[in-house]
């Protein structure tokens, strides 16, 4: 096969000097260290300082560093590792799920939850909102559809809006027997309603993990969850429990 012309353009500047800063980062400085300033690490490395800022741009957008006000910019700890790979779990709202339920509405569900669920197009279903926090940051959103006939009980549960009627149709929910469920991850833009709740810009990047729960009668519930693709990485494994652990980082 011949030489194509991407094989043909060199490395760019700052993508050689972001490998060689990583190295740095894992080998020279401390989680939440700050980094000497844009002067200061230009003559370190001899490059320009718009060089400089570009690799510190993409390590920022990597999750390596931080940029805090008033601080400068920092090593960011390891990412959030989040277990999505196991076949064995439960309910969403089950103790161990590690989710806090926020709210729920009564909602016309997006196209693609629509054709996941198989309703109709015109039938609200109950919209739970929830958030995933560890070690006081919030690391996911996650919105979780539930048709009105998955949970028939619910309409006699005297429960509040907010959590606690959220609350009530995970309870519900969770009546029902699990026969499976499947997932899919890809790369996404947050939503401005989701970048608001992990504190990050809207369009920024996040891992969107779609979950589908069957029961023998076909899809129950679907899941929408948003992962912040900057402290986030997702791990897959064959263990029943969605796990968030920090585990430290390995130089490439």
């Amino acid at each position: 096969m011949g030489t194509t012309q991407l094989e043909t353009v060199p490395e760019p500047k700052y993508w050689h000097l972001k490998t060689v800063l990583s190295e740095a980062l894992d080998q020279d400085f401390a989680v939440g260290e700050v980094l000497p300033n844009e002067r200061e690490l230009a003559a370190r490395f001899g490059v320009a300082r718009a060089t400089l800022r570009q690799a510190l741009e993409q390590l920022e957008l990597e999750g390596r560093l931080q940029r805090r006000r008033g601080v400068g910019t920092t090593v960011a700890p390891p990412r959030v590792g989040v277990d999505v790979g196991g076949t064995r779990h439960g309910w969403p709202g089950e103790s161990s799920d590690g989710w806090e339920a926020v709210g729920v509405t009564e909602t016309l569900p997006p196209t693609a939850v629509l054709k996941l669920l198989g309703g109709a197009a015109d039938q609200p279903v109950h919209t739970v909102r929830r958030t995933r926090v560890t070690h006081g940051q919030a690391v996911a959103a996650e919105l979780l559809y539930v048709p009105a006939a998955s949970v028939p009980g619910l309409p006699a549960i005297d429960a509040p809006a907010g959590p606690a009627r959220a609350r009530a149709v995970l309870r519900e929910l969770q009546r029902l027997a699990l026969d499976g469920q499947d997932r899919s991850v890809e790369l996404g833009s947050a939503r401005a309603e989701d970048a608001k709740e992990l504190d990050r810009l809207p369009g920024a990047p996040v891992l969107v993990v779609t979950t589908r729960y069957f029961t023998a009668e076909g899809t129950t519930a679907v899941s929408v969850a948003t992962y912040r693709a900057d402290t986030c990485r997702l791990t897959f494994g064959d263990s029943g429990d969605v796990e968030i652990t920090h585990e430290a980082r390995v130089a490439s």
